[in-house]
């Protein structure tokens, strides 16, 4: 969401910072609700003046015992009534116009966000690790079938598409992984874990920005549940509708959940295995912090992701995504990209997001600094740190050997009793 005052002092800013998203200039339509708003509520205005005008006369005629003037007046009255109750119907109608308009908006880039379509202009920041020789790699599926230990059909049959059984040693290592990174992410870069409900309510979507325009993707129970798609939206909503002191500042927070989504709009896209689920598990990590801080913080949150990768020994790079790849809440965003051997490729495995106030205006969240009268509204970041089941892919690809067993990274070996290897004699 948008300060609608400040695209009225300039919304030239604000179309520019939208066509860059491949969007055709915004501000006439929003400026034109704003205006009938605005029109809406001077006219309730001055009829509840009227109205209240000729309550006082009503008083002041009975006092002369001008009878016939205090009926005329009473008349006067209820008359108003009815054109309050218009008036009231006709500002809620266009107040909800103007938040309906500037709720299907995506946030503004940043300054620094390079420009392009697509993917294609995204820009590669830096490159940790070389990719290990592997001579005719095989995939994660191929690699998981052949132990046994990873089974699609038995989740089609229970589940249908993508979906995925993990069992023995492969599901204790995903287990592992993630328990890796909550404990990294905790012990070492200071988030504090949270343990949030996987069922939300619609406003709190909406908070942070999967509502309305991507409800498609999203699961919802029949009570009117949505399962969330992704930590992020229970731990950014720990502050709607709150005040928050910024002597607190930074929040950080983190949390490994399931996470749920219809991939409604990925049809043919990653088809086979574990790329693209209904049901993955992912270390989300959440900061609230200033205006002032959040660009120092978004560099930090890019860092704590970068670690997990590196203490894992898996090559990776970092991208920083064009303004026509980036999210719909995000001002501007990192990409992980972890090498997979068997596509011969990079392939996201995190994104780190600065969203700067749009989140917090959604959610109506503020901070107030000590001693000090006014609020205003904090920035908020979300990424991944990481996703789980794509964490395991790239362990199984990048760690795999011409038998087929798969070695265990030296930082996961405590999580797994010491275990060297999956899939062959330890």
């Amino acid at each position: 969401m948008f300060d609608v005052k400040a695209i009225r002092d300039d919304p030239s800013a604000f179309d520019r910072g939208w066509a860059a998203r491949g969007l055709s200039p915004q501000t006439p339509a929003i400026l034109e609700a704003d205006q009938r708003l605005r029109a809406a509520q001077t006219a309730f205005q001055a009829v509840q003046s009227k109205r209240n005008e000729s309550s006082k006369l009503i008083g002041a005629a009975k006092a002369k015992k001008d009878e016939t003037r205090a009926a005329e007046l009473m008349a006067e009255v209820e008359a108003l009534k009815g054109e309050l109750a218009r008036q009231t119907e006709e500002e809620a109608t266009a107040a909800k116009a103007l938040h309906d308009l500037l709720a299907a908006i995506p946030n503004v880039p940043a300054d620094d966000v390079p420009p392009g379509a697509d993917e294609h202009g995204n820009v590669e920041t830096r490159r940790w690790g070389t990719p290990a020789a592997i001579a005719k790699p095989q995939d994660h599926v191929a690699l998981g079938e052949a132990m046994g230990l990873m089974d699609f059909e038995a989740a089609s049959r229970m589940s249908g598409a993508r979906f995925v059984v993990l069992k023995g040693q492969l599901a204790r290592l995903e287990r592992a992984l993630g328990q890796f990174m909550l404990d990294l992410q905790t012990s070492t870069h200071g988030y504090q874990e949270v343990s949030p409900p996987l069922m939300v309510r619609d406003q709190a979507l909406f908070g942070t920005s999967q509502l309305p325009k991507f409800e498609e993707d999203l699961f919802q129970t029949k009570e009117g549940f949505f399962l969330i798609p992704t930590a992020e939206v229970s731990l950014t909503n720990l502050i709607r509708e709150q005040i928050t002191s910024e002597e607190e500042l930074p929040l950080r927070l983190t949390a490994l959940t399931p996470c749920f989504r219809s991939e409604a709009g990925a049809s043919g896209r990653d088809t086979r295995g574990m790329i693209r689920q209904h049901q993955f598990t992912k270390c989300e990590l959440v900061s609230i912090t200033t205006p002032e801080q959040s660009a120092a913080e978004h560099d930090r949150m890019v860092d704590c992701a970068e670690e997990v990768l590196k203490r894992l020994e898996l090559p990776f790079r970092t991208m920083l995504l064009c303004t026509g790849d980036m999210g719909f809440s995000a001002r501007k965003t990192y990409d992980l990209e972890v090498w997979l051997p068997s596509q011969d490729t990079y392939r996201e495995i995190s994104s780190c997001s600065n969203c700067g106030d749009f989140q917090a205006r959604r959610m109506d969240a503020r901070i107030k600094k000590a001693g000090e009268k006014g609020t205003r509204f904090p920035h908020t970041l979300n990424g991944s740190g990481l996703a789980v089941g794509r964490t395991l892919v790239a362990v199984l690809e990048n760690y795999q050997d011409e038998g087929g067993r798969i070695a265990v990274p030296e930082a996961l070996r405590p999580y797994l009793g010491g275990m060297t290897h999956i899939g062959g004699a330890q």
